[in-house]
């Protein structure tokens, strides 16, 4: 018991010094509420056309389906919240992309601290998770005591708030495990269910992925955004924050200190005209490792083009 405390503890030592804000550890286990949970999302059909949320279902629920012999789940939290804003001419682009792709930071990140526990537990199978693998993420930052989902979906932290990435790491390694967390720090407040101009915030905790609009903006490939949401996206052009920005909790949110997430200049400054004459050729220079490569320079035209009030 002992050596099991003392490697876990080393391991939210080593997470801290690689620039990890929070760890948390959960033990191994088939998530099955939450799998009824997803099962039922899908079925309402609110992931859209985000066919990949219902690929791999049984990988998303039982980590022993990804890492054979898994015993633990690593939770680990990034912070990304920036100390400084767009100018008011800048249409908006969501904080998490004004730096480097954060898949590309966290999964290095993750490298090196499997590597690390390997040196001080021995041969130790592993895998390192960011968003785009079949994870639930927010279920394991819960069960490993980091917080709760609040009422716009996202992981709310006590200390710091939503605006932070989550990583997740799978191994066979036998750890000390923390207490799921317990309770619902929303109580009634509704200010996010409120601000969302679509009404993606449905008031039992369920988001309705495609109404939302960071759907229109990133997951949709097609180039006519539907003509009801016009008019309703508050000027986002990559993304959106409001939900995030009206949370009471991140009062409570402190800029990062990741040099990978610094915001790129023309995040910050460029207006409309500016990113229309940009051509694609400077977009793929300009954003060559930014999360805005994945909408692709014509879905950045599209954007805009929809957030003109003439436009149709």
């Amino acid at each position: 018991m002992k050596e099991l405390t003392h490697i876990s503890n080393r391991i939210r030592q080593m997470a801290a010094e690689l620039g990890f804000m929070h760890c948390g550890i959960s033990q191994s286990k088939r998530l099955d509420e939450d799998a009824r949970r997803l099962e039922q999302w899908l079925n309402k059909n609110y992931h859209g056309s985000m066919a990949y949320m219902a690929n791999h279902f049984d990988l998303r629920v039982d980590p022993s389906r990804l890492v054979p012999g898994a015993k633990s789940v690593i939770t680990l939290l990034i912070n990304y919240y920036p100390d400084t804003e767009q100018s008011q001419k800048a249409p908006h682009i969501s904080k998490y992309a004004y730096g480097n792709d954060y898949h590309e930071v966290i999964r290095e990140k993750l490298r090196q601290l499997l590597f690390r526990i390997r040196e001080i537990a021995g041969d130790v199978n592993g895998r390192g998770f960011v968003d785009s693998a079949p994870v639930l993420e927010r279920a394991w930052a819960r069960e490993s005591g980091l917080g709760w989902i609040g009422k716009n979906g996202n992981l709310i932290n006590k200390q710091a708030g939503s605006f932070f990435f989550i990583a997740t790491l799978i191994t066979d390694l036998e750890l000390q495990y923390d207490d799921a967390f317990a309770g619902d720090y929303c109580g009634t407040c509704t200010r996010c269910i409120d601000a969302c101009p679509t009404d993606a915030i449905m008031d039992n905790k369920t988001i309705n992925g495609s109404k939302c609009i960071s759907y229109f903006t990133i997951e949709l490939k097609e180039m006519l955004i539907p003509g009801e949401m016009k008019g309703r996206f508050n000027d986002w052009m990559f993304g959106c924050d409001i939900c995030q920005d009206v949370c009471p909790w991140n009062r409570f949110s402190r800029p990062h200190n990741e040099p990978a997430f610094t915001p790129i200049p023309e995040i910050l400054e460029l207006n409309p005209e500016d990113w229309e004459a940009m051509g694609e050729d400077r977009f793929r220079e300009i954003f060559r490792h930014s999360p805005l490569k994945r909408a692709k320079y014509q879905g950045i035209l599209r954007n805009l083009r929809f957030l003109r009030p003439e436009s149709t």
